[in-house]
């Protein structure tokens, strides 16, 4: 196994969202009804106590689940942060899930300057819950208040579309007076569903044509998904079939005419930035 800096966990494959473009809702091979919740023996099995002492950053985010959907996502945190007590932690989460309790416990873990957690909320009250489908805002307020309050770093993340583009510039402003650190904007890179319009004025995310520049060996992050696989990347780890865990072969169609088509989405560059990290068109520290 490569050395390893960063490890990418999806706690679970469970939410209550039924977000139209994530990929619980298009991968028809995906079963909701196997709700899979990663242990800390399964993460045991496959990295050592030495590689989770020597990781900078173990970060949440899923493919099919919110890891505040997870039964174990505190005991992993917890475990983490005592082999390495300097770490830093992430979440990205819808955040409309779990007890205000459980975000106290969380922001008592997230003790570290570079800590975080990034809530996705698409727009304000009357429009989040047209792509978050099922997100119920009051809760999610709640949620948000109660980690912030606790001294929990909270990041405000926003998907722009047509019906919430008039609502950017009140989002930040809410993000700003509830204590938030960070707003970004972008639009998805997925397909929009028929139900969403484009936003006026905003650039659509591109596939370039450079040559790929992994962001997986750049951070020399990995990724185990809520089963207990490890794959690459969450991307070349969003599938049910076909796994994909060599990595070896993947690279060896990057040089090629035909590169591995998920890395050519993700990863390859245009002015020295990827379809990746060149997807923010608004940034701000609050």
């Amino acid at each position: 196994m490569r050395e390893l800096k960063v490890l990418h966990v999806e706690p679970t494959d469970v939410c209550q969202l039924a977000c139209p473009a994530c990929a619980r809702e298009v991968d028809t091979e995906f079963d909701k009804t196997q709700k899979n919740h990663l242990t800390v023996d399964q993460i045991q099995q496959h990295f050592s106590i030495e590689q989770i002492a020597n990781l900078d950053k173990m970060f949440m985010c899923g493919d099919y689940g919110d890891p505040a959907a997870g039964r174990h996502t505190l005991e992993i945190y917890r475990w983490v942060r005592s082999i390495n007590p300097d770490i830093v932690l992430g979440m990205n989460t819808n955040g409309a899930l779990q007890r205000i309790e459980w975000w106290q416990d969380l922001a008592v873990i997230m003790n570290q300057p570079q800590d975080y957690v990034v809530f996705s909320i698409d727009g304000l009250q009357d429009t989040n819950h047209i792509y978050r489908v099922n997100c119920n805002w009051s809760k999610l307020m709640k949620n948000a208040q109660a980690f912030i309050d606790a001294g929990g770093p909270a990041h405000w993340d926003m998907l722009v579309f047509g019906h919430n583009q008039n609502q950017v510039d009140a989002a930040e402003q809410l993000a700003r007076s509830m204590g938030f650190t960070w707003f970004r904007a972008k639009v998805s890179k997925r397909p929009f569903p028929n139900q969403l319009e484009f936003p006026v004025g905003w650039y659509s995310p591109s596939e370039n044509n450079g040559s790929i520049h992994c962001h997986a060996l750049a951070d020399q992050s990995i990724y185990i998904d809520a089963q207990g696989r490890v794959s690459p990347c969450c991307w070349l780890g969003n599938r049910q079939s076909n796994f994909v865990t060599d990595f070896e072969l993947i690279k060896a169609t990057w040089t090629t005419a035909t590169p591995n088509l998920i890395c050519k989405k993700s990863c390859s560059t245009n002015k020295e930035k990827t379809n990746f990290n060149a997807q923010w068109q608004r940034e701000i520290q609050l």
